[in-house]
């Protein structure tokens, strides 16, 4: 493994402070050299795709890469750059003697930026550089905003959880892993008793921060793949992946207790201590949607209990249940 720096004269930048040719032709290398020290640029050759990935690491001023389809491992280096997320920080371009259709898929897929002649002058590349920079900028900013636009979509927009839409897509999917894998999950349903009243006595504002503390605090709560989301005004819904009733309704216990028993601070003056009623349903693998029905009916039952109430559906009441010492471990 060996990387090579090529130093070039103080002056104006057209593309970043460094590129990186990942070749080990030596005469490709002089002549980028000169042509990119004509230009104000630092050149970096690394000889093969370890150095490549290493200078990658170390070195985050690279802000583009010149691959040698030539380099031993080119198309396997290519798609370890892909896969490691370099491509979000570096425009990526293909140096070869012509431009195979192999190539244009690339490029039409967003692999690679650029595709450049190996015998191409010190303006060709110069022209080719400023486009790789303009393009993958807007590229980048036009990922950036999908990716928001995506979330905006996904998630509430108060508390940050998923909202009701994305929580019954991804039921559907974990609905099918149960099938498949014979497997378990569980519903919480659970609504804070009597939110109308705070809202009236504190306002709007104050209780959507109690929306937000509360969100924030049952994901403290839970796995990294269970499933939190509003579904409504102050309604929330947890999916738990292998979860069974008993364990499930443990957590509901925890949260009463763990969760609403502890005063939220709504005001400097006052605090607030909330209550919810629970609904618990089982998959089983039946459609998201019979499971959210009967969770939805079994929160109806637990509200016409009264406050701080936690029902199963098809069980025994729960709310009998003490819970365990070891009940973390469980859930």
């Amino acid at each position: 493994m060996r990387l090579v720096n090529f130093q070039t004269r103080s002056g104006p930048v057209c593309y970043g402070s460094a590129v990186l040719l990942a070749s080990a032709d030596t005469l490709l290398a002089l002549d980028l050299q000169r042509i990119f020290h004509a230009q104000g640029l630092r050149l970096q050759t690394a000889v093969d795709g370890a150095a490549v990935l290493e200078a990658l690491q170390t070195f985050e001023e690279v802000t583009a890469i010149l691959l040698d389809v030539r380099l031993d491992g080119a198309p396997q280096l290519l798609a370890a750059m892909r896969g490691s997320g370099i491509h979000k920080r570096c425009a990526i371009a293909i140096v070869a003697e012509q431009v195979s259709e192999e190539w244009v898929a690339r490029l039409r897929e967003g692999a690679i930026d650029d595709v450049v002649s190996r015998n191409a002058d010190s303006a060709v590349w110069k022209n080719h550089l400023h486009m790789m920079q303009r393009g993958h900028r807007l590229l980048c900013e036009l990922e950036e905003l999908r990716a928001s636009s995506l979330k905006e979509l996904q998630h509430d927009r108060l508390t940050g959880v998923f909202n009701r839409e994305t929580m019954l897509t991804l039921l559907f999917r974990e609905t099918d892993r149960v099938q498949r894998l014979h497997g378990a999950l569980c519903l919480i349903l659970f609504d804070l008793d009597d939110f109308t009243y705070w809202n009236e006595k504190l306002g709007r504002e104050v209780c959507d921060g109690l929306l937000r503390e509360v969100s924030a605090r049952v994901g403290r709560l839970l796995r990294s793949y269970d499933l939190l989301g509003r579904t409504g005004a102050d309604e929330f819904l947890l999916a738990l992946p292998g979860c069974g009733t008993v364990n499930a309704t443990l957590l509901a216990e925890r949260l009463r207790i763990e969760v609403l028993s502890v005063p939220f601070t709504a005001t400097e003056e006052i605090s607030v201590e909330l209550t919810a009623s629970f609904g618990i349903a089982a998959s089983g693998g039946r459609s998201p949607v019979v499971v959210m029905r009967e969770a939805e009916q079994t929160l109806g039952l637990a509200r016409q209990a009264g406050p701080d109430t936690i029902r199963c559906a098809g069980e025994v009441q729960p709310s009998s249940l003490q819970l365990l010492p070891d009940a973390e471990a469980l859930v």
